[in-house]
């Protein structure tokens, strides 16, 4: 594309700018960059040829620093620009830390273009506070915005400003970001829904890290996408469950050809619609160590699926030998208990008997049965048998 000196005078096929494709593309692959949409911004700053261009996605409040992406014109000295100002920079911080209480140029209509001189004349600008002691020092003066909200909620703020000797934006400017509002939008509700969809991921993720669950996620050729921590301590430790040329494997050509079926059974059935298909088998280990449990389970798809190279089965693994990592301050909370009877009751969980807790704790048997008795009376249960059903069940283990 060459160079061109009015922002909206391109070269056009079929009455569209040239550059329209290029800018409407950007908007939509900002939510899968990071920082986000760091392509797009200054090719929006290019379009009306504006000093600074800002898309707040999280306004600042009083204890929230807020999320600003600004894109500013490059030096007239001819230094490289970055695609985004550093979020350090001193506009950006002294507005989230000093003047963002100021501005009068918010709460706009939702995808409707409106310049601040629409709000404010320039005679009373220059008299507000928010000019007198934030943009005369930034050095701005006009500014056309775009508020826009998506279906969840999310408000994002698109800013475009200019110096105080640059002319006001006009009415073809006005269009041209009208034009994109429908783009911006639907980019905006993109990145809140990843973003809603990452942070349950994650939550998930962690929960059942915490439960010591390991959890392998394979593809429709059982090909191995993802790991969480615990799967990855067990495939690179000596525990007969391996990848091999990106396949998960067992040792043993018996047990490694009972899992290649399971997996081969569970996958054509998915493809059929019969997703209840759930497999388990056992993964021997040498010496006296405890075997391995796998649940292999079909991961739900959508109506009309995803492709290929998408998660497909999800293998889940318990290792007897790990602990339950049952939070002692939590499960304290839980049940009222204190940190030396909820320490023994999370022994008990983990097989110990009586006399060996007492013996582990370096406490009397005396001691420990006080302690059980005082435990039963908090949490209701009678036996032994109950409380560690109790604690194994509770969310301690989230703690």
């Amino acid at each position: 594309m060459s160079p061109r000196s009015d922002p909206l005078d391109v070269a056009s096929i079929g009455g569209v700018p040239a550059a329209y494709d290029d800018l409407v593309a950007a908007l939509y692959r900002g939510p899968l960059e990071n920082p986000p949409w760091s392509s797009a911004l200054p090719l929006l700053r290019s379009l009306v040829e504006c000093q600074v261009v800002s898309l707040v996605l999280r306004p600042p409040a009083e204890d929230d620093r807020g999320v600003i992406l600004n894109s500013v014109r490059p030096a007239a000295d001819g230094t490289a620009a970055r695609p985004l100002s550093d979020p350090a920079d001193w506009e950006v911080t002294a507005y989230r830390e000093q003047f963002f209480a100021l501005d009068p140029f918010v709460n706009l209509p939702p995808d409707k273009v409106v310049a601040l001189e629409d709000i404010l004349s320039d005679d009373e600008l220059v008299a507000s506070e928010y000019y007198e002691h934030y943009l005369k020092s930034a050095g701005l003066f006009r500014i056309l915005g775009l508020d826009t909200v998506e279906p969840g909620g999310m408000l994002a703020r698109l800013r475009f400003s200019r110096r105080h000797t640059e002319p006001p934006f006009n009415d073809d400017e006005r269009a041209a970001i009208a034009r994109i509002a429908p783009h911006l939008r639907l980019s905006i509700q993109l990145y809140a829904t990843l973003g809603r969809t990452a942070s349950e991921r994650n939550l998930y993720a962690g929960a059942v890290e915490q439960l010591a669950v390991a959890t392998i996620v394979l593809d429709e050729q059982g090909r191995v996408l993802s790991a969480n921590t615990v799967a990855r301590a067990l495939l690179e430790g000596d525990n007969g469950l391996s990848v091999r040329g990106q396949h998960l494997v067992i040792e043993g050509r018996d047990k490694n050809r009972e899992l290649q079926t399971a997996l081969d059974t569970i996958i054509k059935a998915l493809h059929r619609g019969e997703a209840s298909v759930i497999r388990a088998l056992r993964v021997p280990r040498g010496g006296d160590r405890a075997q391995l449990g796998l649940v292999l389970r079909p991961v739900p798809v959508s109506e009309w699926g995803e492709g290929q190279s998408s998660p497909c089965v999800a293998v889940f693994i318990s290792d007897p030998d790990l602990n339950e990592p049952s939070s002692q301050g939590t499960l304290g909370q839980l049940f009222d208990l204190t940190p030396a009877e909820a320490n023994l009751a999370i022994l008990l969980s983990r097989g110990l008997s009586l006399a060996e807790v007492s013996e582990a704790q370096n406490i009397s048997q005396h001691t420990a049965r006080a302690q059980l008795k005082s435990i039963f009376a908090k949490t209701g249960v009678s036996r032994q048998a109950e409380l560690v059903r109790l604690v194994l069940k509770s969310v301690a283990s989230l703690g």
